[in-house]
């Protein structure tokens, strides 16, 4: 029976996986942030430690064979290469309680994106469309041909994401109380919800709070139930953000598939769990233009994707 380990590293929590070459997890583990660019390589190693450690807390005398690692950010060769010590670190350690039997062609260092992609269909042929806080568009095809779309962050990118969608509903209650939109419900909610005495009160609260990103991307459910409730500039904007990811999407299947493939497209991300049917929307107008995609949710959570991807080097290796 040969081991691995699938690692899912992001900016809140680390999720680990032990799982064998059947496919089944074994033990699952969980332990704090470890993008080690925002808390720094020490912190990380610690999170990824201790995630291993609590997935193999009921079990004694397994020998690794293959890890992989998705972490958010990771492309440039420098990540690759200061992932690759952390793995070392964690390997010469002694604080993890297993055999560690690593070639170097089972060490894999993946995006995020690319193990939410395998992790959501089950494979790593396919498209995922990540809108949360964040977009990101990412494709992969029968002849491991990658495509990302966007992931340029929140000034330069992250078209349909939660951010974006709560800028722009805020923009439009501005708007509207100046006069140059018609009225929406937009101002009333968000006044409602930020306790605010009048909706120019929202400048207090984005500019002189300090609010970053995460705060403002928390707003979008306002704008989704706008639009649940009938708001038209709310439902313009949840449209403008399908059109986005819509179009998003459209550029990955040209690229790298052929427009007659059939194929599946697993979402992730807050903002297809709103009331306003995105995920619908979504999926009318995908397949609307390539009749043999196939929307879906995910079927697999992205560390999963993360062990299949080890699992996968096993196979390659054994296939040499």
């Amino acid at each position: 029976m040969s081991y691995v380990l699938g690692i899912d590293g992001g900016g809140s929590k680390t999720i680990c996986v032990l799982m064998n070459d059947q496919k089944e997890v074994i033990y699952r583990g969980e332990a704090g942030a470890s993008n080690y660019q925002v808390i720094g390589v020490e912190a990380a190693i610690t999170s990824i430690q201790t995630a291993i450690i609590t997935a193999l807390n009921k079990i004694e005398n397994v020998t690794v064979e293959a890890i992989c690692l998705g972490l958010a950010g990771v492309g440039r060769p420098v990540d690759i290469k200061i992932i690759k010590s952390i793995v070392d670190y964690l390997q010469n350690s002694g604080c993890i309680p297993i055999v560690w039997s690593l070639k170097s062609s089972n060490i894999i260092i993946a995006n995020d994106a690319l193990i939410a992609l395998v992790g959501g269909i089950g494979d790593d042929v396919g498209i995922v469309v990540a809108a949360g806080t964040g977009s990101i568009v990412l494709g992969q095809n029968q002849q491991g041909n990658i495509k990302r779309v966007g992931g340029w962050g929140y000034l330069l990118g992250d078209e349909g994401s939660a951010y974006k969608i709560a800028v722009a509903g805020m923009q439009a209650a501005l708007k509207s109380y100046d006069g140059r939109e018609m009225q929406t419900r937009i101002v009333e909610d968000l006044k409602q919800y930020l306790s605010l005495a009048n909706i120019e009160d929202l400048i207090e609260v984005i500019y002189r709070r300090g609010w970053g990103v995460k705060e403002i991307a928390a707003l979008a459910p306002i704008i989704d139930h706008a639009a649940t409730a009938g708001d038209e500039i709310a439902n313009q904007i949840i449209d403008g953000a399908v059109q986005e990811l819509v179009k998003a999407t459209s550029t990955v299947i040209n690229a790298i598939f052929n427009s007659g493939d059939v194929l599946e497209i697993v979402t992730t991300g807050s903002v297809w769990q709103g009331e306003c049917k995105m995920h619908e929307r979504f999926s009318a107008s995908v397949v609307k233009k390539f009749p043999a995609t196939k929307v879906i949710l995910p079927r697999y959570e992205p560390a999963y994707g993360a062990g299949l991807l080890a699992l996968k080097s096993l196979v390659g290796d054994k296939e040499n």
